[in-house]
């Protein structure tokens, strides 16, 4: 079977080529194709709630900034000097009036416009510092405390980006009553190094069910929330949609008389999720019954909204590795206790310490290795688990008959094509 012959992604038979998991020409077309057109996750307004506040993030394999300028606003540059690309930021957080080169002195404001140069007299009359700026991102974007950015300045408007996915993730980035109130990321961020493909990342966060079963003996460990088997709160039963442009979520659906959490462990958390769950039903009613638990926003924003709660991103660095990033995140208003028990439970479940992550790692690292197998490559991965799909009242989208289905994935990667041009 030659490879060449054969579509990369398969929409008739829902099967992909290996290849897109190991080559380094698809690479670098991801780069500008996907990376360089999408909006991209790049923070949180809790991140950066003060003026001056700075955040360091990426976008695709560049490291930008994103800042509170003056005017309230969020913005998002390179952090590249405009002299000889020397880094103006070289910590990961903080408060500044001033990104200060150390190479060559030049200094920006908190807008990205270049504000000084040492010796200005020997620079000619010809040079106009609001010509070298830094490097702007084409738009940003809020949601529900998240912000997103891209360098396409054609890309439509973001909520319209988010098409279907955008009530699950609305109330799925909000507080857990189902109100106006805020959540804020808790604890910093947790990086790491991991030898695999973004795509497997981002695949497994926007609806890869059939992978639970790497997940037994964590889940027979008892670190969850609360006494008893378990890793997480128990799910309701699921359900998987997906959208068009290949963003994947998963709801639930539970008794609206059922609680949500009951933390045997932490009576403070137990009481407050309790309270929560109440004045989100009094307030949704049915709805409230059908929660979001996890998504993936195209291409590789991931979260996860039920506990632990996560916002995920897997950063490319290359076609056989990328860097993962995991911030946890809490109510705002919840008790100081259970944001204390909830940040020591997520640790536990999450990031590379968390026993969840380790699975999937694992999972993630022997699959990428798995797709450059040489004698293999004319054998596709299969795609094909699919139960069918209906629409229903309270979850949008073609919603999954049965939860175990790669639908999910299918749309992700028939949305990878045809932004890839293929």
């Amino acid at each position: 079977m030659n490879i060449n012959a054969h579509p990369l992604v398969d929409r008739n038979r829902d099967v992909v080529s290996r290849k897109i998991f190991h080559d380094e020409e698809i690479y670098e077309q991801e780069l500008e194709r996907i990376f360089r057109q999408s909006w991209l996750l790049v923070g949180h307004e809790s991140q950066i709630p003060n003026v001056g506040d700075f955040f360091l993030s990426r976008m695709g394999e560049d490291q930008v900034i994103l800042s509170r300028s003056k005017d309230g606003k969020a913005n998002v540059f390179l952090n590249t000097c405009r002299h000889k690309g020397m880094r103006v930021c070289r910590y990961d957080e903080g408060n500044t009036k001033l990104f200060y080169c150390p190479y060559h002195a030049w200094s920006y404001d908190l807008n990205g416009d270049l504000k000084g140069v040492p010796e200005k007299e020997n620079y000619p009359e010809s040079f106009d510092r609001k010509d070298w700026g830094l490097i702007k991102v084409a738009n940003v974007a809020s949601f529900r405390g998240t912000i997103w950015a891209t360098w396409n300045p054609d890309a439509p408007a973001f909520e319209d980006y988010l098409g279907d996915a955008k009530e699950g993730l609305w109330y799925g980035l909000g507080p857990w009553d189902g109100g106006d109130g805020e959540v804020e990321v808790y604890g910093g961020v947790q990086k790491w190094n991991i030898p695999c493909n973004w795509k497997f990342v981002s695949e497994n966060s926007g609806g890869d069910p059939l992978h639970n079963i790497s997940h037994m003996s964590t889940d027979l460990s008892k670190i969850g929330p609360r006494e008893g088997v378990g890793r997480r709160d128990p799910f309701g039963e699921l359900f998987l949609t997906a959208t068009d442009n290949g963003h994947g979520l998963i709801f639930e659906k539970v008794p609206l008389d059922k609680p949500r959490q009951h933390y045997q462990l932490s009576k403070i958390t137990s009481e407050y999720f309790e309270d929560c769950w109440r004045r989100r039903v009094d307030r949704l009613g049915e709805k409230a019954g059908s929660p979001m638990v996890l998504a993936n926003i195209f291409p590789n924003a991931g979260f996860h909204t039920q506990q632990p709660r996560v916002l995920l991103m897997a950063h490319p660095n290359g076609p056989r590795a990328c860097q993962a990033w995991r911030m946890f995140f809490v109510d705002k208003d919840a008790p100081q206790e259970a944001k204390d028990f909830l940040r020591a439970y997520y640790i536990s479940y999450s990031g590379p310490g968390g026993m969840t992550e380790q699975d999937d790692m694992e999972n993630w690292n022997y699959a990428s290795e798995g797709a450059g197998v040489r004698a293999a490559q004319g054998a596709p991965f299969s795609y094909v688990a699919d139960s069918g799909s209906y629409a229903d009242p309270f979850i949008p989208g073609k919603v999954s008959k049965w939860w175990m289905t790669e639908r999910n994935n299918v749309a992700f990667y028939h949305a990878w094509a045809d932004r890839m041009g293929y």
